[in-house]
């Protein structure tokens, strides 16, 4: 169960409290902010996070994990002329009408990438929106330098 921690902070106009859920990482926070006689309506929320890693990074846990899925964001054309071996094509838009069925493990380490990095962390997001707890995005194809397959 979700743990609920309230802070409050003196104002200058009343108090500020902020609640955010503290039971496990990436999951997702909310504040209400609010004068000294009642809430004013604002909500924040901060959406689940994916980590942004570098190539290097990427390339290394590719070589030293085994449980790690190789998500390609890009089209099929795209994934065609060039991915990285092993990789799964998933183009960001399909991510949530395929996603349980080709990356059923939720807690699975996902390493997701495009063509220049826009699409991965349009992909990643979603992911994490889905409830994947271990994303990680590390941009585009473009500046890869550890060699890709047809």
């Amino acid at each position: 169960m979700d743990r609920i921690r309230t802070f409050l902070f003196p104002a200058a106009i009343g108090v500020l409290a902020l609640s955010c859920t503290a039971c496990r990482p990436k999951t997702e926070s909310s504040a209400v902010i609010g004068g000294a006689d009642a809430p004013t309506g604002i909500f924040v929320s901060v959406a689940p996070a994916y980590s942004v890693i570098s190539q290097e990074e990427a390339k290394a846990l590719m070589d030293s994990e085994e449980n790690i899925a190789i998500v390609d964001a890009r089209d099929r054309s795209e994934y065609e002329q060039g991915h990285i071996p092993g990789a799964l094509l998933l183009p960001y838009t399909e991510v949530e009408s395929k996603a349980a069925e080709l990356l059923p493990d939720k807690e699975q380490c996902i390493l997701v990438y495009c063509r220049s990095g826009r699409r991965s962390k349009l992909a990643a997001e979603t992911l994490v929106k889905l409830g994947y707890t271990d994303v990680r995005e590390f941009g585009g194809i473009t500046t890869w330098p550890y060699g890709t397959e047809k």
